[in-house]
């Protein structure tokens, strides 16, 4: 580290700053630090600084499972937010046979500095209580005093895509819902509403699956024959109901919209290309760590809210007729 500020023109102090990542560091002095360390053939030694400082920089991850899109799009989100910042990921899943605390013991026994919880998994950690000492990041939860949170505004996202299908003419909008138990199908549902009633229309009771194509399959089949917009909560399920009109013989957009939620690497590939409301997966990991950081640093434990886009594609129109 001495020989990495001699090159670099700054103290030791410095050096170390730039090595664990701190804020405290103007660009220019960074790049010139991480200039000498490279050239000089540096890396940090975790066990030994962890020996040191008291702290692994390494953060965990708990998530009831990373089969969903959204959950794997946010795990890369995280690694790539923790990389860039010296961390290391340990990841945990939960199911049937082990809970919460179970996850967390095995977080601490890897001797991680804080942990990330993803989606579904905040349900069961607003019931729990973390290990102390443990800093906690939850993303998609509601504000909670005992952790920092990190959100996307579904709510304004589904207010947006319910809007945009009113505004080209649709008499109502359908909505395929996803799980009960999770937050964010709760805010897209509660968006959907908000807007149905603010334009006097009543609301229609929402078709439910639980995020997969196959369910948004189904539930496409429960709409009314004369359906003529649908808003799916995520874009997998819309993926499913694109398939379950097409075989019932109805044309997308001609006789049918639909919304997706999420804007996937393969929205616009869709048959058509898919209308829906994009989430910053990379906004989301970057705030995520960001936050957990300054959670294990002493910081405040703030709630950032992040908006969600809708990308209008070619599965939406004005209705025929």
């Amino acid at each position: 580290m001495l020989d990495v500020a001699a090159r670099a023109g700054v103290s030791g102090q410095t050096v170390s700053r730039v090595v664990n990542g701190s804020p405290r560091v103007d660009p220019a002095t960074r790049a010139r630090v991480e200039e000498a360390m490279e050239r000089l053939g540096y890396r940090p030694h975790r066990a030994a600084r962890a020996l040191r400082t008291g702290r692994t920089h390494t953060v965990g991850l708990v998530a009831t499972t990373l089969a969903t899109v959204g959950n794997s799009r946010m795990l890369q989100a995280v690694v790539d937010a923790a990389t860039g910042r010296g961390y290391a990921v340990v990841v945990v899943t939960l199911d049937a046979a082990s809970g919460i605390a179970d996850a967390f013991a095995r977080l601490r026994d890897q001797g991680v500095d804080g942990a990330i919880v993803l989606n579904e998994a905040t349900a069961v950690v607003r019931d729990a209580v973390a290990p102390a000492g443990l800093a906690l990041v939850v993303v998609d939860s509601p504000v909670d005093d005992r952790f920092a949170a990190v959100q996307t505004d579904h709510a304004a996202g589904a207010r947006a895509a319910t809007e945009h299908l009113l505004g080209l003419g649709h008499a109502t909008v359908w909505h395929l819902a996803g799980p009960e138990t999770s937050y964010a199908a709760a805010e897209r549902e509660r968006g959907w509403r908000a807007a149905l009633v603010d334009a006097g229309i009543e609301v229609p009771p929402p078709v439910r699956g639980d995020w997969t194509a196959a369910s948004g399959f189904a539930a496409a089949a429960e709409l009314p024959v004369d359906a003529t917009a649908v808003f799916a909560a995520n874009d997998q399920m819309a993926l499913g109901a694109l398939r379950a009109l097409t075989e019932a013989g109805r044309r997308v957009p001609e006789d049918v919209s639909v919304v997706g939620f999420d804007d996937v690497t393969d929205a616009a590939d869709y048959r058509p290309p898919l209308t829906t409301v994009r989430q910053d997966f990379d906004a989301l990991g970057a705030e995520a760590l960001a936050a957990l950081v300054a959670a294990i640093e002493g910081g405040d434990q703030p709630v950032v809210l992040l908006p969600a886009t809708l990308v209008v594609r070619a599965s939406t129109a004005p209705p025929t007729g």
